[in-house]
């Protein structure tokens, strides 16, 4: 069993860790809000309120910070049992879009709300390749009686382009490249299945044939009651993917499809896993429902992120 530090806790559905050079660690928190900064001493201050839905985050060739919002949930009252869990869109949900943040200045700014195929629903989580593009999810949102089909997309960072790459998915949560850059994984949250799709260039998919849905190709589908979010890949190729209800991290090998599960106690809703510190060696976790920012010291390194501060 691994041993979890507590390093912030009083959360607001944190997620998006993003691990900076000095030992701090930027988030969001869903439900209040904001990009959230905790100091390596545990402080914890707000970087910036951009409302809506703050949910994935990751650093830009620009040093900025670019934000994945969903518009906003609806949450489980104050004490609820369940602890602090998402109930689909919320009553005054904005809209979804892509932010970017100037983190020496705070100005905030909406780059993106759709692409030629629709308007954003639910922007969840992104990933920057080395040409300084980024592949981004979009989950959807749910309502009472119906939910959205959800995609994958690519755009530049300053802008100036945007294009759907694969639609329809299940609820597409976690994204990341592989160590190469030359395969792009999305992992499902309803159907706990991880995707690659191998690129024949930035923003470009190899579609695989019928019967894949939308050109990816299956990697692993773990079955019983699981759900997968956010994922990262560690230094082997290794997909680490945050897993739902059976809390923990499910490690994939990407070639064999094989996995395993490495468990979190007290928290069913671990949403998030980054990798920081000495040779990437620490693992940042996001325990949302519980509202606590934790790491531990893993089995081996992770994967540098590109323009990730080393």
């Amino acid at each position: 069993m691994m041993e979890f530090r507590e390093l912030a806790t009083g959360l607001m559905f944190p997620e998006g860790p993003v691990v900076l050079a000095d030992g701090a660690v930027l988030i969001v928190e869903i439900a209040r809000g904001t990009v959230t900064k905790v100091a390596p001493d545990g402080a914890v201050s707000y970087v910036a309120t951009p409302g809506g839905g703050p949910n994935g985050l990751a650093l830009g060739p620009d040093g900025k910070l670019y934000i994945c919002n969903n518009g906003g949930f609806r949450w489980t009252p104050p004490g609820d049992a369940r602890g602090m869990l998402p109930l689909g869109q919320a009553e005054d949900y904005s809209g979804g879009r892509i932010e970017r943040l100037d983190l020496s200045t705070g100005a905030l700014e909406v780059l993106y709300t759709a692409t030629e195929a629709c308007p954003f629903k639910g922007p969840n989580d992104i990933v920057f390749d080395a040409e300084g593009g980024f592949y981004f999810t979009d989950l959807g949102k749910a309502r009472p009686r119906d939910m959205d089909r959800g995609g994958v997309y690519y755009a530049k960072a300053d802008g100036s382009f945007i294009t759907e790459l694969a639609h329809p998915m299940v609820t597409p949560n976690g994204i990341g490249l592989s160590p190469d850059g030359s395969v792009l994984y999305v992992a499902e949250t309803e159907t706990a299945r991880l995707w690659a799709f191998d690129l024949d260039g930035p923003g470009r998919i190899r579609r695989h044939p019928f019967p894949s849905p939308h050109g990816g190709r299956i990697v692993a589908g773990i079955g019983g009651y699981n759900r997968f979010d956010s994922l990262a890949v560690d230094a082997d190729g290794n997909v680490c993917v945050a897993t739902l209800v059976n809390g923990g991290i499910t490690v994939i090998a990407p070639d064999t499809g094989e996995f395993r599960h490495i468990p979190v106690p007290g928290e069913r809703w671990v949403t998030n896993i980054a990798f920081g510190g000495p040779e990437l060696r620490t693992a940042y976790l996001t325990l949302s429902s519980t509202g606590r920012l934790v790491a531990t010291e893993w089995e081996n390194s992770g994967l540098m992120l590109n323009f990730q501060q080393a």
